[in-house]
């Protein structure tokens, strides 16, 4: 079964939670091998968690993995096209709703991001009621928001804390 979701197809099934990850914590787990990027890869990987994405998503990685200072610190280990193909390996992508013309009850407003770049993760984790992880602080600042739209906004350290089992 591909990874990839259709409007026809659903999306596989997952043991866990869907989440929604932003570039940054992207590259910390299929670039950098950030421990806590890893952390988050391995709970994919093994279908603990479903990680959507959108094609706009993926060329946002593309763009920022052709900024000098990011391709000097990988290009040496791994390929554009070799991080781009293990991006397409584990992401599930959906097409995100059109938000902007949504038609749904009035008391559902839309949240704005100060940063457009990150409006589409925003939208597509309220879509999808997932959790968003994310490092970033604009996106950071709309966590609680969300947490009242259905969505969850974690920072990875944030996500890890909650994934750990209790004692």
């Amino acid at each position: 079964m591909s990874d990839r979701a259709t409007p026809t197809q659903p999306i596989r099934p997952a043991l866990g939670p869907t989440v929604v990850l932003d570039t940054n914590v992207v590259l910390d787990w299929l670039v950098f091998d950030d421990p806590l990027g890893c952390r988050i890869g391995e709970q994919i990987t093994s279908g603990r968690l479903r990680w959507i994405g959108t094609a706009t998503m993926r060329d946002e990685l593309g763009c920022v993995l052709r900024y000098p200072a990011i391709e000097a610190r990988w290009s040496r280990h791994l390929s554009y096209d070799e991080v781009l193909a293990r991006h397409d390996r584990h992401v599930c992508t959906v097409e995100p709703a059109d938000l902007a013309k949504a038609t749904e009850a009035p008391a559902t407003v839309r949240m704005r991001c100060r940063d457009p770049d990150d409006q589409p993760f925003i939208d597509l984790a309220l879509q999808y009621n997932a959790q968003l992880i994310s490092r970033d602080l604009a996106v950071l600042k709309l966590a609680r928001r969300a947490l009242t739209q259905g969505a969850e906004i974690l920072t990875p350290q944030q996500w890890l804390q909650q994934s750990q089992p209790q004692a």
